[in-house]
């Protein structure tokens, strides 16, 4: 909710809401000095029910990206998972233990109940392999793309929405910067490595995560959407 054109206030209108707010006022005031664009800083001002408020971060959404925009998005992601992540879970980012677990449990449903429902898995199973392998190393986002990513007047000016942050794989954050907007070349150079690979298998296992939410709540459309997306990509 928007307070006087100038707070963000939200409020835990459920019991596991809670944790993943107080967290957030831990976490991001931290992280903000810590970074080269804005991020929220919310604090604690109501409880039962839970509120927390941050100042409003100003921007709108980013439409196309330009060059400057990519190099300046490649060094804010690689200035966030160069952030100490033992620091980090100090002040309640989910640890690698928990991230891989929520990441193992994932992957068993999307080879048990996904992979069948494809006419081939060969390149769904073959991603779901190498993506097991990878430790959950960095700070991540965990959904960065363009509609967090705040400009004014063409300028950078915020990253928002980081209810998904965790310990997880680089490359999960890099996927929409590295094969959606053209400009892989100014990202690379600027994050400082080349994770491409690795995001292409992030892409063709994120449908799955679609596919069985739709299973869990009734949702026919949704699941045949996400298998669409699945069998295009193979």
């Amino acid at each position: 909710m928007l307070v006087d054109d100038a707070w963000v206030e939200r409020t835990a209108r459920r019991p596991e809401a809670e944790d993943g707010l107080r967290r957030e006022t831990l976490l991001l005031p931290w992280l903000a000095d810590r970074l080269p664009l804005a991020v929220p800083r919310p604090v604690v001002v109501g409880e039962a029910p839970l509120t927390v408020r941050h100042a409003l971060v100003p921007g709108s959404a980013l439409g196309t990206p330009t060059p400057d925009h990519a190099r300046r998005l490649g060094a804010f992601v690689r200035a966030l998972h160069d952030v100490p992540l033992a620091d980090a879970v100090a002040r309640g980012l989910p640890d690698a233990a928990t991230t891989s677990g929520w990441r193992r449990r994932a992957f068993a449903r999307f080879e048990a109940e996904v992979a069948p429902r494809l006419p081939d898995d060969r390149r769904l199973r073959a991603a779901l392999d190498r993506l097991r392998e990878v430790s959950p190393t960095a700070v991540v986002h965990g959904d960065l793309r363009a509609e967090h990513v705040l400009v004014v007047d063409g300028v950078l000016s915020g990253v928002i929405d980081w209810g998904d942050a965790r310990a997880g794989d680089p490359a999960k954050d890099l996927e929409w910067l590295l094969l959606d907007t053209g400009l892989a070349d100014a990202v690379i150079d600027a994050y400082g490595e080349d994770l491409t690979a690795r995001a292409h298998d992030w892409r063709a296992v994120g449908p799955c995560y679609a596919v069985v939410h739709g299973l869990d709540t009734g949702d026919d459309a949704l699941v045949a959407a996400a298998l669409d997306a699945l069998r295009a990509a193979s």
